[in-house]
């Protein structure tokens, strides 16, 4: 543990994030808390930033520029705009971030999944898309006027498509569902996961609970800190809240870059890294 170093930062994201040096993290986990179906308030100004070196030259969506890609949605959706402004600066700032064999993941539920999966085909490059993730959980109200809606999705995009880090044999794996019909040596090893995880919430009365509200499974977290960065490497979290990507990657053997502006959750992650005191800095 004493080779770990955390820094939890307190501060406006955007702005902490042009502070750090290019090619940081090999991960980047972000689940940001936005337009979940609350009233958005629509902004006369848009910001267009001006693509830099490092993006301007990616191939996207179809084939179109990026900034053809964000006008044609737009023009089809003035919702796009909104989400676009929010969310495209701090993916630009994701792809700058990543080291060149990195990986993005976005924690999103289904209301924005596939505004942000354009977003990235245009910022990344379609090729970069490496999976689409569902986690699958059982709780909260049953719809009775349509499907319950029960999983969000973690879109999954790399820096160079040719040259990206995954190590499957890394991740916990899954008792097989039906073990008689495999080997007793693959049945005692299990299978790996598929794109589609199987995992609760936390539990309320767990000993993971912090109380936070939008607190994630140290699980989920775990899977994919093992599978998309090795022991040594540094893991990014735009959207700290609870700070459960800190606390995986520390248990892991990773070094982490926390970053909150939200009272609330720098209290939570002070009372929770409190053992780690002399490794985690707050800033």
């Amino acid at each position: 543990m004493s080779s770990v170093s955390g820094r939890v930062i307190e501060g406006n994201n955007l702005e902490v994030l042009a502070t750090l040096p290019d090619a940081t993290a090999t991960l980047i986990y972000i689940d940001p808390p936005f337009n979940t179906g609350r009233e958005q308030s629509r902004s006369k100004v848009t910001t267009v930033l001006a693509a830099d070196d490092s993006t301007k030259g990616l191939a996207g969506f179809k084939g179109k520029s990026y900034e053809r890609t964000r006008s044609d949605l737009m023009s089809y959706d003035d919702r796009f705009d909104d989400y676009w402004a929010f969310l495209e600066p701090r993916l630009r700032e994701a792809w700058r971030l990543l080291a060149d064999d990195g990986t993005l993941y976005l924690h999103l539920d289904y209301r924005e999944a596939h505004y942000a999966k354009v977003m990235l085909d245009a910022l990344f490059g379609r090729e970069s898309f490496i999976n689409e993730l569902i986690w699958a959980y059982d709780y909260g109200a049953k719809a009775k006027g349509r499907w319950p809606a029960k999983h969000d999705t973690i879109l999954v995009y790399v820096k160079n498509p040719k040259g990206y880090y995954f190590n499957s044999e890394e991740v916990d794996r899954e008792p097989y569902m039906a073990p008689g019909l495999v080997t007793p040596e693959k049945a005692a090893k299990g299978k790996l996961p598929t794109d589609v995880w199987w995992h609760t919430i936390v539990s309320p009365t767990g000993k993971e609970k912090t109380g936070y509200p939008t607190q994630k499974p140290e699980g989920i977290l775990r899977r994919i800190i093992q599978a998309s960065s090795r022991e040594g490497d540094t893991v990014i979290d735009f959207f700290a809240g609870s700070g459960t990507t800190g606390a995986v990657a520390a248990s892991l053997g990773r070094h982490f870059i926390l970053i909150d502006q939200n009272p609330e959750a720098l209290a939570v992650m002070r009372k929770r890294f409190a053992p780690l005191e002399g490794v985690v800095r707050f800033e």
